[in-house]
């Protein structure tokens, strides 16, 4: 039973379960890893040895890994919503405009939550490639699944609209500015200092590019 995990283990199965219920391919060794913060290969053998003596996946001898009939019947009776994926911004049009938008992508009620409007979007660019979400860093080509709200807190990372271009920065208000840190390993890219608003998107969950590029064909 999943009570019976440490909570690195925990977001490590929710991960495999979340990828394997919408029929996209288990994570990687690589990206366990970097989901629970750590450096060596074996810390992922562990974590699935444990989820596995918890009765909720099976792994196969050619290394795959199935879900337990336990473990499909806690998602028997999952939900999704259609979620769009934007790419190109035309100038002038809203950033959900239909021409705006490649596809749409059913993600899961537990991450697109419902009485809340969300958006994907393709990161291009490395100045976040220092920030992560949910362990997982924010790369170029990255997708994330971005919620639609008016404000955010200091600090956190949001997808700041500004004119006819979307950025994804951490968020910093001192008094009636708006500043947009980078967060990256490249010294190139600088704050951006805003004085008139901006529509503000919380950065609500991150996917790395790897599962829609598969299974989507983007």
């Amino acid at each position: 039973m999943i009570q019976s995990l440490n909570e690195n283990d925990k977001k490590v199965y929710l991960l495999i379960r979340n990828r394997l219920v919408h029929g996209f391919e288990a994570p990687t060794f690589r990206e366990i890893i970097k989901l629970i913060g750590k450096t060596s290969p074996r810390s992922a053998t562990l974590a699935l040895v444990r989820i596995e003596k918890a009765g909720l996946i099976q792994r196969t001898n050619d290394n795959k890994i199935r879900l337990t009939n336990e473990s499909w019947s806690e998602n028997k009776s999952i939900t999704t919503v259609r979620v769009p994926l934007v790419g190109y911004i035309a100038a002038g049009v809203p950033i959900l405009a239909e021409e705006n938008i490649e596809t749409f992508i059913s993600i899961s009620t537990a991450l697109a939550r419902p009485n809340n409007k969300y958006f994907l979007l393709r990161v291009v660019g490395d100045s976040m490639n220092l920030a992560k979400v949910n362990g997982i860093s924010i790369e170029n080509g990255s997708i994330v699944l971005v919620r639609q709200q008016p404000i955010a807190e200091n600090n956190e990372i949001v997808v700041a609209l500004i004119d006819d271009s979307a950025t994804v920065k951490v968020f910093q208000r001192i008094n009636n500015m708006i500043i947009l840190r980078p967060n990256s390993n490249k010294s190139e890219f600088k704050p951006l200092v805003l004085t008139e608003n901006c529509i503000i998107q919380e950065l609500w969950s991150q996917f790395s590019q790897q599962i829609f590029i598969n299974n989507f064909k983007i």
